[in-house]
């Protein structure tokens, strides 16, 4: 961007931040040093395949409906990621109730990260001594980066959360964890795109669970009315705000590796996940 642009979004951010952020409730872990973030692309059932030791033996972290799948209890992870307002909304959906009865039946230590205006709404969801609740401000952040990251360091904003791999990297720079592997975030959605004869804009985002009949409705509902750019910008937005991610992170001293195999995203260097 140009200093016209910069200057503008530094401007848009600092009264975003200034209207919308709370206080962060995030804490800093003890013993962090490597998690494992498990996106819910389709190859996770490979990883889990071919490393369910390591996720199992590691600091790992869940996203949206993980809970849900059959897996999610053999591998345990310590902490679990929820962004999207959809989830506290109280919709008769038949996911959503299964999600929060799983959550709250989960019987090993694990932190629950939410936005920090939905603290109370998930703390009332919960009955547990076993999930603690932690909030974070998903507030998305552009402009001069010093201002940018000055935000993020103090937990005020992120880069724009299109996508929750997004909050839950930058919780697991605010935990303490210094290196960070991300498996499941296939983010192959452009390859999946269509356009149907009456201009209805189709994207297919598989899991690497089985997404039932009610799931695949809402999501054809929540594209519903939007035109092709407008989602091929979003993905786009996405892919930058990793790229900021890494920015952030190499700041502060973490490595951010994409353990993925087949991913969209080319902001973080790739390994195997050994």
């Amino acid at each position: 961007m140009n200093f016209a642009d910069r200057f503008f979004n530094s401007l848009k951010s600092i009264a975003k931040v200034a209207a919308q952020s709370r206080k962060c409730s995030v804490r800093q872990i003890s013993d962090a040093h490597r998690i494992i973030i498990m996106g819910n692309g389709p190859s996770l059932n490979e990883t889990i395949e071919a490393h369910a030791d390591i996720l199992q033996s590691m600091p790992t972290m869940a996203v949206n409906f993980a809970a849900n799948a059959p897996v999610f209890r053999e591998i345990r992870p310590r902490f679990y990621v929820l962004a999207d307002p959809y989830f506290f909304s109280g919709a008769d959906d038949s996911n959503l109730k299964r999600l929060w009865k799983e959550i709250e039946s989960i019987d090993w230590p694990c932190t629950l990260y939410v936005p920090a205006t939905m603290c109370k709404k998930a703390n009332a969801a919960i009955n547990s001594h076993y999930v603690s609740v932690e909030g974070f401000n998903a507030v998305g952040a552009e402009g001069f980066e010093s201002l940018s990251h000055f935000f993020f360091r103090h937990g005020l904003a992120m880069p724009r959360p299109r996508n929750v791999l997004i909050p839950a990297i930058m919780l697991a720079i605010h935990a303490g964890f210094k290196i960070i592997d991300i498996v499941g975030a296939d983010h192959s959605w452009m390859k999946t795109l269509s356009v149907t004869d009456d201009n209805e804009v189709v994207s297919i985002q598989e899991h690497f669970y089985s997404d039932n009949a009610e799931e695949k409705a809402r999501v054809r509902h929540e594209y519903r009315g939007y035109n092709l750019y407008q989602i091929v910008e979003s993905f786009g937005v996405a892919f930058k705000s990793y790229i900021d991610i890494k920015a952030f992170a190499d700041k502060k001293g973490v490595k951010i590796f994409n353990c993925t195999p087949g991913s969209f995203i080319d902001a973080f260097p790739r390994r195997k996940l050994e």
